[in-house]
């Protein structure tokens, strides 16, 4: 049986994933389920995820656990990583569509475009954060 840290956190992640696709469509009319399988966006599903997860562990193994110790500080890992350097994998990315858009024109260039949207601002991280709590607050009560 899984365990129900694992559960909280996964429907934390899941549900966040959920909310991009509801905060698209409010945003632009348009009811686009792909964004459900896309990365980045508001509110961040992994911050969301790892965010459960450590309360999650916290409330079990108590935070002066080794295990807890190792959750928090891979949880920090994933934050900073997904706002950190995949934010800057799409600030390359976009470059780089743009200079291929003008060989496009120019040379005929047939190639796909890059995914521009792959990490994360630090709003979009807040409220992950934010959702990772209220769903362990709902999960672990």
């Amino acid at each position: 049986m899984i365990h129900r840290i694992a559960i909280a956190a996964l429907i934390a992640g899941l549900t966040a994933q959920l909310l991009k696709v509801v905060i698209e469509m409010l945003r632009t009319g348009r009811l686009n389920f792909l964004r459900f399988f896309d990365n980045g966006g508001m509110p961040s599903s992994h911050t969301a995820l790892v965010t459960a997860l450590t309360i999650g562990v916290g409330r079990y193994a108590g935070i002066s656990s080794p295990l807890f110790a190792i959750t928090f500080l891979f949880s920090l890992y994933f934050v900073f990583e997904a706002a950190g350097l995949r934010q800057e994998v799409g600030k390359q990315a976009r470059l780089l569509n743009e200079l291929a858009d003008e060989l496009r024109q120019t040379h005929h260039l047939d190639r796909k475009r890059l995914k521009e949207l792959v990490g994360h601002t630090w709003n979009e991280v807040f409220g992950g954060f934010l959702f990772g709590v209220l769903v362990a607050a709902v999960a672990f009560r």
